[in-house]
């Protein structure tokens, strides 16, 4: 096929897929992206091919024309051992936390980021600053969070502190009424909470995997 916008909506509607459907595998917020790309008014990107290829069922090549049918993405893992699919899913992405002094914890739920869908996490943040430098997280890094009110001492946990948010190294001892947040960067000093102060201190939850361009 030479329209690929006509087999892009001929193959969907074969696995009978909404439009709605397909954009959530993509990763696209709203079925619009979609939608334009089968009416021919924009075109497929190139860094979206693959992404439409598995979401399809499909080799990259029937978008230049090939027949679905050649070969899926399954047949070609077991036909070569050495080739595994990136399977993705989206995440939401909830704003900024810092690594260094707290900053104003920015909730946003529109934004999503798509990774591997054998991360185990909730919701994803992003690192700014250079606070957790020494746990190999850096500004700018995408900081993957499992929700759990409570982790462990010595876990790096996404705090809330009042109305701002961190990311570092939690040592709690409640027979002390003491909770304190470790930096991985000497340059810092930890954060000593006790008492009263503790009502205004929220663990997200724990830190179980970042990302980076390397």
């Amino acid at each position: 096929m030479t329209d690929i916008g006509t087999a892009i909506k001929k193959r969907r509607e074969e696995l009978g897929m909404t439009q709605d459907e397909l954009a959530e595998k993509i990763g696209y917020k709203s079925r619009s992206s979609v939608n334009k790309i089968e009416k021919g008014c924009n075109d497929l990107p190139r860094n979206k091919i693959e992404v439409f290829a598995k979401a399809l069922n499909v080799p990259p090549s029937f978008f230049i024309g090939g027949d679905p049918d050649d070969m899926s993405f399954d047949d070609l893992c077991e036909k070569y051992d050495n080739i595994r699919p990136v399977r993705l899913k989206r995440f939401p992405l909830l704003g900024e936390i810092a690594c260094g002094e707290p900053i104003f914890a920015n909730e946003d739920r529109e934004n999503f980021i798509m990774a591997d869908m054998d991360i185990t996490a909730d919701f994803c943040l992003t690192a700014k600053g250079d606070s957790m430098i020494n746990a190999r997280i850096y500004d700018g890094d995408i900081v993957f969070i499992r929700e759990m009110p409570m982790v462990n001492n010595g876990d790096i946990a996404a705090v809330i502190i009042d109305d701002e948010a961190t990311l570092k190294k939690v040592y709690y001892y409640p027979e002390k009424g003491r909770l304190v947040l470790y930096p991985e960067n000497p340059s810092y000093e930890p954060f000593v909470f006790t008492g009263e102060e503790l009502n205004n201190i929220r663990i997200l939850g724990k830190a179980v995997y970042f990302m980076s361009a390397l």
